[in-house]
């Protein structure tokens, strides 16, 4: 299957990732139309659980995070957060950031992945300025990875990047990502995820970080 759509979650927890029944959820996602892969996330802080997933269509991501997620957040009892992005408007400029989800491949599995979302309005994602900012993400420290992001309605601008370590992503998210977006004058929103912890859970979900 071609991956069309990518979806975020996170659920408002905090638990240590080996407390997470993701063998359960594993299984339950693996059946959802539509499903390609998922790469798990553990908050760096906060312990929150998420991930970032691929699916064949716009459709089945929206099913998902309309009917199969809001019911695993209920069981858990919090509140949740999910997005949908269009993974055919971000093709060229995620290949050309080296992202896993498109089949690239480095010596070193991540350390750590960062989530981002900017408050701009870009459609088509085309027109926004990804040309002049990917030479420039490109020098950031221990980046492997990013797969740029388009919100689905929204137009929001956004990417999932995976880091070398840990100090490097949070270098990333509090030092460099700030700088970006006041250039743009605009609010955003970022999350630092422990890669190590969510390994296992990954891999058997197919994520193209350990493929």
């Amino acid at each position: 299957m071609s991956q069309n759509a990518f979806v975020y979650t996170e659920l408002q927890i905090s638990a240590p990732f080996d407390q997470v029944p993701w063998q359960r959820i594993n299984n339950a996602i693996k059946a959802q139309p539509g499903f390609i892969n998922k790469t798990w996330l553990s908050g760096v802080g906060n312990l929150s659980a998420g991930g970032i997933y691929a699916f064949d269509s716009v459709v089945n991501a929206q099913k998902f995070v309309t009917g199969y997620f809001p019911e695993e957040a209920k069981g858990f009892g919090v509140a949740q957060t999910t997005r949908v992005f269009d993974a055919v408007a971000t093709r060229e400029a995620s290949l050309d950031m080296n992202s896993a989800h498109y089949g690239a491949k480095f010596d070193q599995i991540p350390g750590a992945f960062v989530y981002t979302e900017v408050q701009l309005h870009v459609l088509p994602f085309d027109n926004g300025p990804w040309r002049d900012f990917n030479p420039i993400l490109k020098q950031q420290p221990g980046l492997l990875s990013k797969t740029w992001l388009s919100g689905l309605h929204t137009g929001t601008v956004g990417g999932f990047y995976a880091f070398d370590t840990i100090e490097n992503a949070k270098r990333f998210a509090i030092d460099y990502f700030p700088t970006e977006t006041k250039a743009l004058n605009a609010a955003f929103y970022t999350r630092v995820f422990d890669a190590d912890a969510t390994k296992t859970a990954s891999i058997d979900m197919a994520s193209p970080f350990y493929a």
